[in-house]
């Protein structure tokens, strides 16, 4: 889940980063009440910033510093419900105006590729950060972090040093890194970035501007993550999905998809993508996955129905594709899952499956699915059959 620059703020604060005040407001005479709290801390100057999941706001006029609070209040009329990279503007932080004598730039990610962590350190901050690490990557310092160790004193001074900070500055930094490590590993964060991270005319440094992305695998020991979500935007099939313990994501096509593990999902995308386009000849518009559905190890009735309810639920889903590879639970269990699905949906079941099993206890799987004869079913043995059948079917609807 990616937070917005505002929850981030709050998330850096309750963790001792040292940030300037921030207050959102969602109509422009909030903005301008909060315009007259904070500004005066900073000479009347606040900042106005549109609050997006995306980069390039400033670009696209979704930041603009205000000298007083009248002014914060027009140019939150300008930005709130300004539409930046498909995203509709609804909140704005008011922040507090600083004196900025450098902009600099850290992060720390997952590294997925060496599994451990991974910290990227800058002395020109405020920039598109990849523009930098094309054009000069020799400007952005690249540090490996132990997971077991995290970012000690030590570890944050090895990330100054490569930065190539001076002596004085480093010595400033290399507290304020240990504590957005602190956040990084307190809040079981993949990435946690600064961007600009500042040091301020009195000689300060302070985080400026924050992203934040959590590991949605750790909401079971971080409950109160739950408030941080964006339920307005939340797709509603994705969040009824996830309330069902789910693992969907809505795609922009019309073949709905239904297998057990992420690696067969993700291959069978691909298969139905490729067979739709042969069903029109790769011409005009042509079936195309419309989800990723992973149910798991379990197949069970339960299971079964709750993505096919999910699924069928998709006003753009024409065909669904069952793939299933029998291991541990077995392809009669399967089998005998989508039967009770379709019992247990009855007439909201209206759309037509195609089921391809394999792997363990095939043959009875597919005996059950050919005695039930449900006029809906179509059993077909490999892969690429059955996504062949079910670009087919879409494409004839």
């Amino acid at each position: 889940m990616d937070l917005f620059e505002y929850q981030a703020r709050d998330m850096f604060e309750a963790h001792g980063v040292p940030v300037l005040a921030g207050k959102v407001a969602t109509t422009p005479a909030d903005a301008k009440a909060a315009a007259e709290e904070i500004g005066a801390r900073s000479g009347g100057v606040t900042v106005v910033k549109a609050q997006v999941k995306t980069g390039g706001r400033g670009k696209a006029g979704g930041v603009k510093v205000a000298k007083s609070a009248d002014e914060a209040e027009q140019h939150a009329a300008q930005i709130l419900g300004m539409d930046i990279k498909g995203h509709t503007v609804g909140t704005v932080m008011i922040a507090q105006g600083a004196k900025i004598a450098e902009e600099y730039y850290f992060s720390i990610l997952l590294d997925r590729a060496e599994r451990r962590y991974l910290a990227m350190c800058s002395k020109e901050g405020g920039m598109d950060i990849e523009q930098l690490a094309v054009e000069r990557p020799e400007a952005l310092a690249r540090v490996a972090v132990d997971p077991n160790v995290g970012i000690d004193e030590a570890k944050a001074r090895e990330i100054v040093d490569a930065a190539r900070f001076d002596a004085e500055t480093g010595a400033k930094i290399v507290p304020v890194l240990q504590k957005l490590w602190e956040v990084y590993r307190d809040e079981d964060a993949t990435l946690v970035e600064v961007n600009p991270l500042v040091k301020t005319d009195d000689g300060e440094i302070v985080a400026l501007d924050g992203k934040v992305t959590l590991d949605g695998n750790a909401d079971f020991r971080q409950p109160e993550h739950a408030a941080l979500e964006d339920k307005a935007a939340a797709d509603p099939l994705e969040a009824q999905a996830k309330e069902k313990g789910l693992n969907y994501v809505k795609l922009d096509g019309d073949v709905g998809i239904i297998g057990n593990g992420a690696g067969l999902v993700m291959s069978t995308l691909d298969v139905v993508a490729y067979a739709g386009e042969k069903v029109t000849g790769g011409a005009g518009e042509h079936p195309k996955p419309a989800n990723f559905l992973d149910i798991g190890g379990g197949a069970s009735a339960e299971v079964m129905a709750n993505g096919l309810h999910v699924i069928l639920g998709d006003e753009q889903v024409k065909s669904v594709f069952v793939n299933v590879f029998g291991g541990i639970t077995a392809c009669d269990a399967v089998a005998n899952g989508i039967v009770g699905a379709l019992d247990k949906l009855g007439d909201e079941a209206t759309k037509p499956l195609v089921v391809r099993l394999d792997g363990n206890n095939v043959e009875e799987g597919r005996r059950i699915l050919a005695e039930r004869n449900h006029p809906l079913v179509t059993i077909e043995e490999t892969m690429d059959g059955a996504a062949a059948k079910a670009a087919e079917l879409a494409a004839a609807k």
